[in-house]
């Protein structure tokens, strides 16, 4: 049965990956860059280099769009004619953005499906390689087979266009803090002549525990019921000087204390002895900018 045809607009790294998975599961595929040299490896294995990135959209039904930013989309793909097709957008950006960027392609009578890559560049393709994606079903249903290409684990998140940078941006807010605290220890380890490397079976151990407990804080979240902790407000709170105390060793411990400063004031509004998971309570902020403890107020039962 022959392959669906697609179109990859922007050959970063991850683009050329896309480009590269999509040629060696024989699907004609065209490509476009602005720049286009960087082109050139995939030419040299069968794609097709469109001269205009309006060409490259007319090639194929389907068009995945992998460049830094909606903003970036747009400018891309301003020139091109998008009525009748089928755009896959896998860039970065805000729930916010995907819902201008599905307003912008319908708008263009295109059919829009915006997706998240939850890997690296070289994971592409691999059969437990995640992308989950939120809006227009049909295209996710009808090219559902052409974008596992792209990874095994392949989720239609719901018909809400900005779901997967929402899920996106939830997921992604864990990343930075947890490579930052990583970096700290190998900064502690490096202080005293330690190689970085001699932290890894413990980093690895402790992130499994991590891992380990999040259903349990998922639980007291969808619940309410913060009442049976297995680490209260009061516990993180006592540690903050012990962390702190880094600074002792040549580290600069600074980027915690705004960390530090939302657990004390989660104690200081008498939530102490609660799990630590109501810090969520404290981070869900209303429309008028007032947490959401202040408009709807939780109960340790868990009844709202």
């Amino acid at each position: 049965m022959p392959k669906t045809p697609v179109t990859v607009v922007g050959l970063g790294s991850m683009g050329s990956a896309l480009a590269g998975a999509f040629l060696a599961a024989g699907h004609p595929t065209t490509v476009w860059n602005r720049t286009a040299s960087k082109a050139d490896p995939l030419v040299a294995r069968g794609a097709i280099l469109a001269a205009t990135a309006d060409d490259a959209v007319r090639a194929s039904p389907l068009t995945i769009a992998c460049l830094t930013t909606y903003e970036d989309t747009r400018a891309a793909l301003e020139a091109a004619s998008l009525t009748g097709r089928a755009l896959v957008t896998l860039n970065s950006g805000s729930p916010a953005e995907a819902r201008r960027m599905a307003e912008w392609v319908t708008g263009r009578g295109a059919r829009y499906l915006d997706g998240a890559i939850k890997n690296v560049p070289s994971a592409v393709g691999a059969p437990d390689t995640l992308l989950y994606y939120g809006g227009d079903k049909t295209v996710f249903d009808e090219h559902r087979e052409t974008l596992r290409v792209l990874g095994g684990d392949t989720v239609h998140l719901g018909e809400e266009t900005d779901l997967a940078a929402l899920y996106e941006t939830a997921v992604g807010g864990t990343l930075l803090p947890a490579l930052v605290g990583f970096f700290q220890g190998a900064a502690a380890l490096r202080s005293r002549g330690l190689e970085a490397e001699t932290l890894l079976p413990y980093a690895t151990k402790w992130f499994e525990m991590i891992i380990s407990v999040l259903p349990m804080y998922a639980k007291e979240i969808d619940s309410g019921d913060y009442s049976d902790p297995a680490a209260s407000v009061n516990v993180f709170h006592a540690g903050a000087a012990a962390d702190l105390g880094l600074a002792e060793e040549g580290v600069d411990v600074g980027w915690q204390r705004p960390m530090h400063d939302l657990v004390r004031r989660a104690a200081e509004a008498g939530h102490g002895d609660l799990s630590i998971a109501v810090l969520t309570e404290l981070l869900s902020v209303g429309a008028a900018g007032s947490s959401t403890t202040e408009k709807r107020p939780w109960r340790p039962s868990g009844r709202p």
